[in-house]
């Protein structure tokens, strides 16, 4: 009665299989007449139905009754409830295969899934395809809005992804804001197309997170089986690639993969590869590029510019490299090594009676390590420079990327004397009410507006009015890829405080700056 929940008289006379699910009422029966005939015991683990529906886990002995002439006259059955146990065991298999924000499979599942469907469409030769999905500028929405808001964000994409895929299709979250999709079964290119298009589409409505709309976007690769690959890493690891493709377009956007990609992958590899060894084989070089006053033509300071003596390619412009090191994290050594050489050469400088400072350029990544106020202060103390001649330079995006952090990160290098400038600067109403709380005493214009200050009057209208909102806000204004006396007047009607460009001087190795101070 306790297990089962009817009452004993009325189960008298009905047989066991009464119990078992009706799939699997034939089977019971079976392996009873099988007990009785072979006279042997049996254990066997089945699921049975309570009075009020609720399922049984039972693990069930048979043994066969005999008389006492040895005949089989009959079986008996043992049953013992397993229900906690088993739920137990299925509550940690779940556990171990699926995200527990998003309850999604993981990756371990996802592979798992790939690894079957890929055989399935060996044998029965289908095409299938893997999608890699990674969230447009998710760290921000989590810096901003918090890690509860960005953990309801990816709740609300898991929920839309599940509802808008192919019933044969898995969705799976494989860590931080990147999801996979697997669809098996293609008949045709198309389907993919259709799919990635709805995906597209789910992200045209904004999110509801506690009350705030927020809207957010997804970079996708696609990989096709058997066209890009015949392994479930392979394919996964092309549809990351033509996903970083997509991501490097300025997101909201897919890619299918192809050769090129593939040419620029093994590329980035290469290069990935040789960089994290380009610090301690002596293979990085700074060039300084001079600063000068505009209304003296005196050098003022330097920029400390990044050059790779690649062992293959030889030297290397940032464009070239910098890219791979922010994003496989080989950056923070590199920017390590560029401050604290770059306060080297200054201190050097210093000795020799030279009133400089040095400019160095911070990226994103590097901007934001937890460490960097340590790191700065590591390299000063070593070198004895004093803070107030090195300036770092970092762009508007890279602050508005964690405003809170960057403002809290900027006043304590301020503290210690560190002078900034910011790269960069747009005009809109968010970029001004940040500005006003910022450590700055410098702003940068882009050598993109400097390129063509006297053929776009747009341009020039952009000059203008950083230099007026610049006096205004009490900050100096530098001016960056000057190439021409042209230009230079035109910025120097202007008020435009400093300037560096290739009508001064190209970067140029430590001594030969040493010379251009000396000849100024």
């Amino acid at each position: 009665e306790k297990m089962f929940g009817y009452a004993a008289k009325e189960m008298r006379g009905i047989h066991l299989s009464f119990l078992a699910p009706p799939e699997r009422k034939d089977e019971l029966s079976v392996l009873h007449q099988s007990v009785r005939k072979q006279e042997q015991v049996t254990h066997f683990d089945m699921v049975h139905s309570r009075k009020d529906g609720r399922q049984l886990y039972l693990s069930l002995t048979l043994s066969p009754i005999k008389n006492a002439e040895g005949a089989v006259v009959g079986t008996s059955c043992i049953a013992r409830d397993v229900t906690d146990r088993t739920v137990m065991e299925e509550t940690i298999k779940h556990q171990a295969q699926h995200d527990p924000l998003t309850d999604l499979p993981n990756r371990k599942l996802f592979m798992d899934f790939l690894a079957l469907e890929l055989a399935q469409a060996r044998r029965n030769r289908k095409n299938l395809a893997v999608l890699f999905m990674d969230l447009d500028h998710f760290k921000q929405i989590n810096d901003t809005l918090g890690h509860a808001a960005g953990d309801l964000l990816l709740q609300a994409v898991a929920q839309r992804l599940k509802h808008c895929v192919r019933e044969s299709d898995t969705v799976a979250r494989i860590g931080g804001d990147e999801f996979n999709v697997l669809m098996p079964d293609l008949t045709q290119s198309d389907d993919v197309g259709t799919v990635v298009g709805k995906i597209m589409g789910v992200f045209e409505s904004p999110f509801l997170l506690d009350n705030v709309e927020v809207n957010a976007t997804t970079s996708v690769g696609i990989s096709i089986y058997p066209d890009d690959g015949d392994c479930s890493e392979d394919l996964v690891e092309k549809a990351d690639s033509a996903m970083y493709v997509a991501k490097q377009s300025s997101g909201n956007a897919y890619q299918f993969y192809n050769s090129e990609i593939n040419a620029r992958t093994i590329n980035r590899r290469n290069v990935e590869r040789l960089l994290r060894g380009a610090v301690e084989k002596g293979e990085l070089e700074l060039l300084y590029q001079p600063q000068v006053l505009v209304d003296s033509g005196r050098i003022i300071g330097a920029e400390a510019l990044l050059r790779w003596h690649h062992p293959e390619k030889g030297l290397l412009l940032p464009a070239d490299f910098l890219g791979v090191a922010e994003e496989t994290g080989a950056i923070v050594p590199i920017g390590e090594w560029v401050i604290h050489t770059a306060c080297t050469q200054m201190k050097d400088w210093q000795r020799k009676g030279h009133d400089l400072t040095v400019t160095v350029n911070l990226s994103s990544r590097q901007f934001h390590q937890p460490n960097l106020l340590e790191m700065t202060a590591s390299a000063l103390a070593e070198t004895g420079l004093d803070p107030s001649l090195l300036e770092l330079d970092v762009t508007e995006q890279a602050i508005m990327d964690n405003a809170h952090f960057s403002i809290r990160s900027m006043r304590r290098l301020a503290e210690m004397g560190v002078a900034f400038s910011v790269d960069d600067f747009g005009l809109g109403y968010s970029s001004l009410q940040w500005i006003k709380q910022l450590p700055i005493g410098k702003l940068k214009i882009d050598r993109s507006f400097v390129k063509d200050i006297l053929t776009k009057p747009n341009d020039l209208a952009v000059v203008r009015a950083v230099i007026c909102m610049s006096h205004n806000l009490q900050l100096r204004v530098h001016a960056v890829g000057v190439e021409s006396e042209e230009q230079f007047t035109v910025i120097r009607n202007y008020g435009c405080d400093q300037v560096q460009g290739d009508l001064f001087s190209k970067p140029v190795p430590a001594l030969e700056f040493e010379r251009l101070v000396a000849n100024m």
